[in-house]
């Protein structure tokens, strides 16, 4: 592939789309979740497990690609790959799909994400101490070539932890209030209101209820934080060609972008507090790439599904990816804009924070509903949506747009 993106533009679409319920203890196993998202997703785009030929996983998944295509039937698999970590996957999975497809290794390629993240493995925990050796090989010099030997020892030991860090300095140096991080928890959570599968469909939220939720790290509260979640989502992506004579309209891939942040020390997240400007991660450069890939900018976008971990990492993303000036998130977000109706509507299913939590891989499902007008929280005419995946110092993206 050049790097005139032009020729590559609009070429792939997003044929098919599954999900599961999105609860606190699925009592399935992560196979059986995958499976039936897969096969969901399968279903949508009009296709048979016979039909896919390539699969795209987290390398956080334990869900192997053998394994998934074993329990769907698939038997001509010709391509497979695995993209991490975590947060940051969603898109570039996508991404990998529309590679394998232009470059002729597949024609029908099926992305997942599954996990039990509440009732097994909670993303939200510390490492649990319950040997010597789970914590030395965190702890020690140069353990997995990160800088972690000098943040856990001290304690500095979760992603809540880390990300509290920035909103600190959020706060400080730009002066970012309470009711800026409430304005990202209240609008994910208005929208999951609006959104009947999503995990915080009948729990609204106050200001209030927001203000006297247990601190975390501060200035993290409860309701700073995502969901930890029990579920699956898939997709099928194949060449824009195939999809229209597929049944539902292809919503088109218009542009995908992966990136580490310049400066990047080592390790997954927390040496982020050692670079140069910590508030300035992964997805500014990944904006630029994208923007210039799209041929489009912040201001072609009619709504947004943004990768909320964190209140905060939504206010650093509408910054990095240009809806708002450096600094000037907090009042943006407190305005209205983010809303239905305000000028850039995100996260309409409720996001990490209000819908679930499947690593934002369930931000790209609802990015497609949103271009099929299918969605529950339906903006309207909505033509090109912006998704992105994770604000660590690795993180990626894309555009998706009505054909």
């Amino acid at each position: 592939m050049t790097d005139d993106w032009k020729t590559y533009r609009d070429r792939c679409a997003i044929a098919g789309i599954g999900a599961t319920e999105f609860s606190k203890d699925s009592g399935r196993s992560e196979l059986t979740l995958a499976s039936e998202a897969a096969r969901k997703a399968i279903a949508d785009a009009g296709l048979s497990a016979g039909d896919i030929d390539g699969i795209v996983r987290c390398d956080m998944d334990r869900v192997k690609h053998n394994a998934l295509a074993g329990a769907l039937g698939i038997n001509g698999l010709t391509y497979f790959s695995e993209v991490g970590p975590g947060g940051s996957a969603p898109c570039a999975m996508v991404g990998q799909a529309v590679a394998a497809i232009l470059s002729g290794q597949a024609k029908h390629v099926l992305v997942y994400r599954s996990l039990n993240g509440r009732s097994e493995s909670r993303y939200g925990a510390a490492i649990a101490p319950d040997s010597a050796g789970e914590i030395a090989k965190f702890t020690e010099t140069g353990g997995f070539g990160s800088y972690d030997e000098f943040f856990t020892p001290f304690g500095l030991m979760t992603a809540p932890q880390t990300f509290a860090l920035l909103a600190q300095r959020h706060k400080i140096q730009y002066g970012t209030a309470d009711e800026h991080f409430a304005a990202i928890a209240l609008t994910c959570r208005e929208h999951a209101n609006a959104t009947p599968h999503a995990q915080m469909h009948d729990k609204p939220l106050t200001y209030q209820n927001y203000l006297d939720s247990r601190m975390i790290a501060s200035p993290l509260r409860l309701f700073d934080c995502c969901l930890e979640t029990d579920g699956a989502c898939a997709l099928v992506v194949t060449s824009a060609e195939r999809a229209r004579d597929l049944p539902n309209s292809p919503v088109l891939i218009r542009a995908v972008a992966q990136g580490v942040a310049q400066g990047v020390k080592g390790g997954m997240m927390f040496p982020v507090l050692t670079f140069d400007d910590p508030l300035r991660l992964s997805p500014g450069h990944v904006a630029k790439t994208l923007w210039k890939r799209a041929g489009l900018g912040p201001e072609d976008m009619d709504v947004a599904q943004i990768y909320d971990c964190f209140t905060i990492s939504v206010l650093l993303q509408l910054e990095d990816y240009g809806f708002c000036d450096r600094g000037e998130s907090g009042p943006f977000a407190a305005s209205g804009a983010i809303r239905k109706g305000g000028s850039i509507p995100i996260n309409t299913a409720g996001g990490n924070m209000s819908e679930g939590y499947i690593h934002g891989l369930n931000h790209i499902v609802e990015g497609v509903k949103q271009i099929r007008g299918t969605a529950s929280m339906q903006v309207e005419n909505a033509e090109t949506c912006l998704v992105t995946s994770g604000p660590i110092p690795t993180s990626s993206a894309l555009v998706l747009r009505r054909d």
